[in-house]
């Protein structure tokens, strides 16, 4: 059982240094002199005014020390915001790194969004402007509309998070009541040329869901917004500011974020340079290297995070007593982003949720590992990436007097692996792509 789960960690190390942002960044922009190439276009620096660099999300850190190794003396001066601790031990020259709260956004995020925006406002058509964005951005750039607080939005991220809403429905809600997601930050640059180099933590890397889509046309209105409110009941939840404020936008008294089609889209060039099917992929090919007869199952994974551990026993049974769909010696790889809804008070997230709920199913399996990390390295609000389970966890659990269901029904994966050693602790990864869980039957 060791041997499998050293290699579970093996495997997931390699599908974090397949998202790592700054392989992605100089994969996708090069500097030949003062040519500039990002992916199939080409920019003549020699004829910009000034090059300017904001960014937002977990993994910007990493990506601007990218960007000022290939821009060097062409840079004027940037700004990006990441999360408390994913700066350490990053450093750059021109580009101030700035930390703020994530998932709950805090005073230093909207602090953060108005440098960025003064760096947008002074910008001209003669102007240059890199946008470095990664998972986290939603709560890490934001200024919401007049009327809106900060505890309006707070309150409504926690309520929306607390009902198993996912990332979309939230991405919706926060466009319609911001100054700045769903495309409006490119509205902001004043016609300035902006190439957004974009790290996807979401399925299937729709530009207008990834941190919000500050820089793409929205495909979501203030009636969708309205719906989310309406299918989960948060009526009373939610902040009566932001409930007006969006049924005033979709009654059509306040216009809607900008489509597509939109003229002010000509001069943005969005370009996805790293995502979950590269780390996945990777995480295949270490498999296969290390013996194992190795399956992608899916990258697309949804759902409440304990319902997918149920699904993952289940395979785990069947190559356990017909060699299907993989035969053994198995790896199967998942990439995702399940959700949790939280019915009690314990401290945890949905990659442990899921090791947890899949210890309990696997307990007693014939040599079953399950390991399940983000690869921000940061689960829910804990320090683990995620934690690691096997056929024998449970029954160390209860040795040690930890009742594996009791944990599971208090939200509370972090205090039973905790004891166990079974915590995956990376520290922050300086990437974000979303969620791998590895199932291995020897």
């Amino acid at each position: 059982m060791s041997n499998s789960r050293t290699s579970a960690h093996t495997i997931f190390q390699a599908a974090l240094r397949a998202a790592d942002p700054s392989q992605a960044i100089h994969r996708a922009m090069q500097r030949n002199g003062t040519r500039l190439r990002v992916q199939d276009r080409e920019y003549d620096l020699a004829r910009v005014s000034n090059v300017c660099v904001i960014g937002f999300g977990k993994a910007s850190a990493t990506m601007a020390r990218a960007v000022e190794e290939i821009l060097g003396d062409f840079l004027t001066r940037g700004w990006v915001t990441v999360k408390y601790g994913h700066t350490v031990p990053l450093t750059t020259n021109k580009i101030h790194l700035h930390e703020a709260g994530h998932p709950l956004l805090d005073e230093n995020s909207l602090e953060g969004t108005r440098h960025i925006l003064e760096i947008l406002d002074r910008a001209t058509e003669n102007d240059l402007i890199l946008v470095l964005v990664s998972g986290g951005g939603s709560a890490l750039l934001e200024l919401p509309v007049p009327g809106i607080s900060l505890a309006d939005l707070r309150a409504m991220t926690d309520a929306l998070l607390r009902c198993g809403a996912t990332i979309n429905e939230i991405n919706t809600l926060r466009k319609h009541i911001s100054q700045v997601k769903g495309g409006q930050l490119a509205r902001r640059a004043r016609g300035a040329q902006i190439i957004a180099l974009i790290l996807s933590d979401v399925l299937g890397s729709p530009l207008d869901t990834i941190a919000s889509g500050p820089t793409a046309p929205d495909s979501t209105t203030f009636a969708d917004a309205l719906a989310v409110i309406e299918r989960y009941a948060l009526r009373a939840q939610i902040p009566e500011a932001i409930v007006t404020h969006i049924e005033r936008g979709a009654r059509g008294e306040i216009p809607d974020t900008p489509k597509l089609g939109d003229p002010l889209f000509a001069r943005v060039h969005n370009v996805v340079i790293a995502d979950l099917t590269m780390a996945c992929d990777a995480a295949v090919q270490r498999a296969r290297e290390l013996g194992y007869n190795t399956l992608l199952l899916s990258s697309f994974v949804q759902g409440e995070a304990r319902e997918f551990a149920k699904f993952l026993a289940a395979i785990a049974r069947e190559i356990v007593t017909s060699n299907r769909p993989v035969a053994k010696p198995a790896c199967v790889i998942c990439g995702g982003e399940t959700t949790v809804t939280l019915r009690g008070k314990g401290k945890g997230g949905r990659n442990q949720e899921i090791a947890l709920a899949a210890a309990i199913e696997i307990a007693g399996m014939s040599r079953v590992v399950v390991l399940s990390g983000g690869t921000d390295g940061t689960d829910g609000p804990t320090d683990a990436a995620g934690a690691i389970a096997d056929s024998e966890t449970v029954a160390r659990a209860t040795h040690l007097g930890l009742d594996a269901r009791a944990f599971l029904a208090n939200n509370d994966a972090y205090h039973f692996f905790q004891p166990l050693g079974d915590l995956l602790i990376t520290g922050p990864t300086g990437t974000n792509v979303g969620d791998v869980t590895i199932l291995m039957v020897d």
